[in-house]
C-alpha cells in the first residue's frame, strides 16, 4: 500500500497547501509510518483537537495536518512547508479545518 501513498502524496504535495480538493486517505498505520519514513515527519505534541493531529519534519521543514477517523483510516487534509514552531497552535488548524470547509 506504500507506493500508492507514495504516488498519491507525490501529486499532492506538488500542490499548495489550501488546493488540496480531496484528501488522501489510507489506514492509519501506514499513513503515521509513511509522514516518518518519507518525510521524517512526527506528531507535534499538544496538536490533538477534534480527531486532528499536526505532524512536522522540523523548524522550516514540512509538516501535515492529518485527521484521525473513527473507522481506523487517516486523511491528510493539508500540508505546507516552512514549519515554525508557532504554527503548531489550535487557532492553525481551526483556520486549516475553516479553509478546507469553503473550497467543497
Amino acid at each position: 500500500m506504500k507506493p500508492l501513498f507514495a504516488a498519491a502524496a507525490l501529486i499532492v504535495t506538488t500542490l499548495p497547501a489550501f488546493a488540496q480538493e480531496e484528501a488522501v486517505c489510507l489506514p492509519t498505520e501506514e499513513a503515521e509510518a509513511a509522514l516518518v519514513d518519507w518525510y521524517g515527519e512526527t506528531p507535534v505534541a499538544g496538536d490533538v483537537a477534534d480527531g486532528h493531529l499536526m505532524w512536522a519534519a522540523g523548524i522550516g521543514q514540512s509538516w501535515t495536518l492529518l485527521s484521525y477517523e473513527a473507522d481506523g483510516t487517516s486523511c491528510t487534509l493539508a500540508q505546507g512547508e516552512n514549519w515554525s514552531p508557532h504554527l503548531h497552535s489550535d487557532a492553525l488548524v481551526t483556520m486549516l479545518l475553516a479553509d478546507r470547509g469553503t473550497q467543497g
